[in-house]
C-alpha cells in the first residue's frame, strides 16, 4: 500500500556530526520515508524539531538541491539572505551548488515538523559558520583537511 505508516518506521536522533558541532542538532527527530516507501531515485525525511533545535549547522550542497515543506509548529529559516519564519504550508527551495548556506531552526516554545526531500545519497557539503567540511571521499574534515 502507497501509504506510509510513520509509527512504523524507525526515529532516530542520530547524526555523523563531529561532537564539537552536535549540539544544535540533538533535538532533530527524524525519519527516513524513501527505504520505507521503496523509492530509491529521491531522499525524503519526517523531521521533528524540538523547541530549540537546528535541523542542522547551517550548510550547502555542491550536488544535492534540497526543499522543505513545513507541515506544523514554526522555524526560522537562515540562510545569507538573513532570517524567514516557516509556517505550515512553507516551501523553501535550495538549489545545488548556490554557496547559500541555510538551516532551519525552532525557536519557538513547541516542536515543529516539516519534510525534507533531496537525494538519497549526500554530496560533498560546506558548512560557513564552523570550520567543518563533508566530502564524500573523506567525510568530515576540518576546512584545513584535518581530521577531527
Amino acid at each position: 500500500m502507497p501509504k506510509l505508516d510513520l509509527d512504523a518506521i524507525p526515529q532516530t536522533n542520530a547524526t555523523g556530526y563531529p561532537r564539537e558541532h552536535a549540539g544544535p542538532v540533538q533535538g532533530r527527530w527524524y525519519r527516513r520515508l524513501a527505504p520505507a516507501s521503496g523509492i530509491t531515485d529521491t531522499g525524503f525525511s519526517h523531521v521533528t524539531l524540538e523547541p530549540g533545535a537546528w535541523s542542522a549547522q547551517r550548510h550547502w550542497h555542491e550536488g544535492e538541491d534540497e526543499f522543505v515543506v513545513m507541515l506544523s509548529g514554526e522555524a526560522v529559516l537562515v540562510d545569507d539572505c538573513g532570517e524567514a519564519v516557516m509556517r505550515p504550508g512553507d516551501i523553501a527551495a535550495f538549489p545545488k551548488n548556490d554557496g547559500n548556506g541555510h538551516v532551519l531552526q525552532n525557536r519557538s516554545d513547541a516542536p515543529c515538523v516539516y519534510i525534507a526531500v533531496g537525494r538519497p545519497v549526500a554530496s560533498d557539503c560546506h558548512y560557513p559558520d564552523v570550520d567543518m567540511h563533508w566530502s564524500v571521499e573523506q567525510g568530515y574534515r576540518r576546512k584545513d583537511g584535518s581530521g577531527f
